[in-house]
């Protein structure tokens, strides 16, 4: 039996994690579970999963979560980053599956990796911040980094068996959002409500405003870059709206391996898992005839800026990724709260990204340093966008 620890359960991975381990309790054991705010979904699964150890956001919402868990219950509650880096590395876990919104995730993650314990990685910002540290630290601890991402899963699936120097590219597909169609002019005017409403996939509010920007896409190239050690030339976007094809792998005799699937996280988590085995699960056979076609085209990054800005940083190198990514979560809060329009999303980062000198990556420290000041400077630059 593999013993899970979970960072993000609440979350929509989390809790299609935990979909899967319902499925086959005899394959999986849940020992931590890590959470942020959402203590009543938490409270429900300490009830149903019986973890021996769980963590919250703060001490508020830890004294709330043990008001909530009956008298009997007696599992230790553990606060903050410090609390997630404990479910991640000290619950004697074989599998931590990193699914933390945003740069959060990075610590738990390296604590695991630090640990030797094998990483299921969701959390796509953990190798955008600090990608060549947690690759280099997961080298020396032999640990495998397992990609939930549908994308790069697809990708993972795809070069079983072949050697890495037979590849020639890769190509991550996108959905293109749900403002795919749209003019600039209908992009300017783009509500959170509007932007919160995924065509084919149910995620979090960060991680679908981001599918929206297609920035999404650009963090998953970056990712994909690393991951698979491919320069930013040998990754190429394709938007595909219908979501069937999750990746694509072209080697070098012009063979291309796709791997095809319906739209459900459950698939992707079900391999890292299970990997390499893979689980019967209970869920509608793709239908091609019923999809009719399978359509691609190239992105637009004049309408949508932030793949290319994702691109640039990629190619700057250093600790530029990791301004890329605390600039746009500071943006996506700030629209999310009706701070700016959609459209200042990308405007946000740019000028983040330009009053940045890069440096080579070479420390936790210096990344964790280069966040905390992006995010400043992002909040900055959003309080004179509104002046």
């Amino acid at each position: 039996m593999k013993r899970l620890a979970i960072l993000g359960c609440t979350g929509s991975i989390g809790r299609n994690v935990l979909d899967v381990v319902r499925q086959f309790p005899e394959k999986f054991q849940v020992v931590g579970l890590a959470a942020g705010r959402n203590v009543a979904l938490l409270a429900e699964q300490i009830r149903e999963f019986c973890p021996a150890v769980v963590s919250v956001a703060d001490r508020q919402f830890g004294a709330e979560l043990g008001r909530l868990l009956p008298g009997g219950n007696s599992v230790p509650i553990l606060t903050g980053i410090a609390g997630a880096k404990e479910i991640a590395a000290g619950t004697g876990a074989d599998l931590v599956i990193s699914a933390m919104v945003g740069a959060a995730g990075l610590e738990p993650t390296l604590a695991a990796i630090e640990q030797g314990i094998a990483v299921a990685l969701a959390n796509k910002e953990t190798l955008v911040a600090a990608g060549s540290l947690v690759m280099a630290a997961a080298r020396q601890r032999q640990v495998p980094i397992i990609p939930i991402d549908s994308e790069h899963s697809a990708i993972f699936q795809a070069i079983q068996g072949n050697r890495p120097r037979d590849i020639r590219r890769l190509w991550i597909t996108a959905s293109g959002g749900p403002f795919w169609r749209h003019s600039r002019e209908e992009l300017a005017k783009v509500t959170a409500a509007a932007a919160l409403q995924h065509p084919n996939w149910s995620m979090g509010p960060k991680i679908t405003i981001d599918s929206a920007t297609l920035m999404n896409k650009g963090l998953e190239v970056i990712e994909a870059s690393v991951l698979f050690h491919l320069p930013p030339e040998r990754i190429q976007v394709h938007v595909h709206p219908e979501s069937i094809v999750h990746s694509l792998v072209e080697y070098i005799d012009g063979s291309v391996i796709a791997q095809l699937g319906i739209p459900d996280m459950r698939v992707p988590i079900s391999y890292a898992l299970a990997y390499p085995e893979r689980l019967p699960l209970e869920l509608p056979s793709l239908n091609l005839f019923e999809v009719g076609k399978l359509t691609f085209e190239p992105p637009d990054v004049e309408r949508f800026p932030c793949l290319g800005l994702a691109f640039q940083a990629l190619a700057a190198g250093g600790d530029m990724p990791a301004v890329l990514n605390a600039a746009n979560e500071v943006a996506v809060a700030a629209f999310l709260r009706g701070a700016i329009p959609f459209g200042a999303i990308p405007e946000v980062i740019s000028r983040a990204m330009a009053a940045h000198t890069v440096q080579p990556l070479s420390s936790l420290e210096q990344v964790l340093a280069v966040d905390q000041r992006t995010r400043q400077s992002a909040e900055t630059i959003i309080s004179h966008l509104l002046e």
